[in-house]
């Protein structure tokens, strides 16, 4: 079977500072679809910006109480589609994080090695993966071919047929992974006042996944989010 996978990150400074300033939690989210849903996705997407008036992208940094209500149906729209799509996240805690001993003091190899870590664990036998990430200048700029190249190496029953970087605003689907990744990362650094929209939006996702936006077990498969523990541990 053929799935997509979008992909987009939050707070990516948190590898590249120490300074008190800088986020402590780097949160990559990812949306999986059947691909032959892929049309009907964006469509559904499209329908709740017109719908809001908002013809510029979704994103996280955006949410204000003026527009609120269509982020609030974004999160209505991804929970009350079956669990053909489905979310996964991963959070890294930097405090945790040696850079020097196991990313070789490089910290956007670190980010590719946590972005390998993501979305390994979804990728099942026998599968057709195309895999869309946000668009990010790197340093090294076969990044994604190296993912690439890794994630098929590790899953030799499964095909990663692409693994490719496109511009947020081309893809609705990665504009809706940017809103759910954005609450991840402001819930984990507590980065958001009460009362606030974007407060609200947070509330919204723990209403429907019914506990507080925290790490949860490996077998959710709607809404799945990985604390990674570099050290070891559970």
């Amino acid at each position: 079977m053929k799935f997509d996978t979008y992909c987009d990150e939050s707070r990516p400074e948190a590898l590249t500072t120490r300074s008190e300033s800088g986020a402590r939690y780097l949160v990559i989210g990812s949306l999986w679809l059947p691909t032959e849903q892929r049309e009907q996705r964006k469509a559904e997407i499209h329908a709740l910006k017109n719908a809001g008036k908002i013809g510029g992208e979704l994103k996280w940094s955006k949410v204000s109480h003026s527009r609120v209500a269509v982020y609030q149906n974004l999160v209505d729209w991804f929970f009350g589609a079956d669990e053909n799509l489905r979310f996964r996240a991963i959070v890294v805690d930097r405090t945790k994080v040696d850079l020097v001993k196991f990313h070789n003091a490089d910290g956007e190899l670190g980010f590719y090695k946590f972005y390998y870590q993501l979305l390994h664990h979804w990728i099942l036998d026998q599968n057709d993966y195309t895999i869309f990430c946000d668009l990010k200048r790197n340093r090294e700029q076969d990044r994604l071919h190296v993912l690439q190249k890794v994630l098929n190496r590790s899953n030799l029953t499964s095909d990663i047929s692409t693994v490719q970087g496109i511009e947020s605003k081309q893809s609705v689907l990665i504009q809706a992974v940017d809103v759910l990744t954005g609450a991840i990362a402001a819930k984990f650094n507590r980065s958001v006042a009460a009362g606030t929209a974007k407060s609200g939006i947070i509330e919204r996702i723990e209403s429907k996944i019914r506990h507080p936006i925290r790490h949860t077990p490996m077998g959710e498969r709607k809404f799945n989010i990985f604390e990674i523990q570099p050290g070891g541990g559970w």
